[in-house]
């Protein structure tokens, strides 16, 4: 079987874990396995290199993607689509797995619309967004990332008692504010999934200051709807009466050398893909559920709502008191 992998979209730490378990078990199980650079625009270009044992060497735990990744409007068309089908079968393609979020899948999707081959994708988002994983690859590295700035960001806050708003990605979940808000006892967590006030959040604040806490930590997903930290904190130190100190972490939580959880976690999965593959299972994405590896259906990943966990949620207003 000949396969190609790549990886598509922002880039998420582990990618590069899951291209060595596909590259190294492909080949152990007499796959040939070509590397495609550049996201899905290397399919089209392109730019495609046949892969070996030492060509994934070094590189477990190296943050990012040494196929490296990007965004392709060419693939989103038609035309491209047809392109892209035209020099897989060219070249001799049996299969594709692409490494990637939401975005990703959408593609492989609209791909299979016009390529008979075997197609297969890998959660690589930090954003933890996709149906039908309990964890993405690089979710966890990217919270922990967050939380050892969290940490030091408390440092100063309690020395000069002070709030602080603190800024993490997630424009349409939540999740990475979710895990780092109650790692770090935020005072409150703003994000996608629930909503807000800026009446509210100044109540919790003020309660907070009340109880005589040292310092308050306010964690905003980028994606929540009363905007992002630098506009609720300028709208919050109106309500309190006290300047709030914004800090946006920004590209610093999808880079790093991946934690032990997403190097496991992108081994199993970029492993189950090929045993996927070899025992004629396609169409759908890799993932682990409940301890289980398992197989959904493109279209579930970005259609089925994947929630935060609702009795945590619900500790928030105990734990920050």
């Amino acid at each position: 079987m000949k396969i190609g992998v790549l990886t598509s979209g922002g880039d998420a730490p582990a990618m590069n874990a899951a291209i060595r378990a596909i590259t190294r078990v492909g080949i152990h199980r007499k796959c040939e396995v070509h590397g495609i650079f550049g996201g899905f625009q290397g399919i089209l270009d392109p730019q495609i290199h046949e892969l070996n044992s030492r060509s994934v060497s070094r590189i477990l735990h190296r943050g990012g993607t040494f196929l490296t990744t990007g965004r392709s409007e060419e693939f989103k068309t038609e035309e491209g689509l047809k392109k892209a089908a035209k020099i897989l079968s060219e070249r001799g393609f049996d299969a594709l797995i692409a490494i990637g979020g939401d975005g990703t899948m959408r593609g492989l999707a609209a791909l299979s619309r016009h390529w008979n081959g075997k197609l297969l994708g890998l959660p690589g988002t930090i954003d933890n967004d996709l149906y039908g994983t309990d964890y993405t690859i690089g979710f966890d590295t990217a919270v922990n990332n967050a939380l050892e700035a969290l940490d030091k960001i408390r440092d100063t806050a309690e020395a000069f008692s002070r709030t602080f708003l603190v800024e993490v990605m997630g424009r349409k979940a939540g999740f990475i504010a979710f895990h780092v808000g109650f790692a770090t006892g935020a005072s409150a967590i703003l994000m996608p999934e629930t909503t807000t006030t800026i009446e509210e959040l100044a109540e919790k604040v003020l309660k907070a200051k009340e109880r005589a806490k040292s310092s308050v930590l306010v964690v905003v997903a980028e994606g929540d709807e009363l905007g992002n930290a630098d506009t609720i904190g300028k709208a919050l130190s109106q309500r309190i009466g006290e300047k709030c100190r914004v800090s946006v972490l920004g590209y610093i939580q999808r880079g790093g050398n991946p934690t032990h959880s997403d190097r496991i976690l992108a081994t199993r999965l970029g492993a189950y893909a090929i045993e996927c593959l070899l025992s004629g299972k396609d169409g759908g994405m890799v993932g682990e559920m409940n301890g289980e590896l398992v197989l959904t259906p493109f279209e579930d990943t970005w259609t089925k709502k994947k929630s935060l966990d609702e009795w945590m949620m619900g500790l928030l207003d105990e734990l920050s008191s």
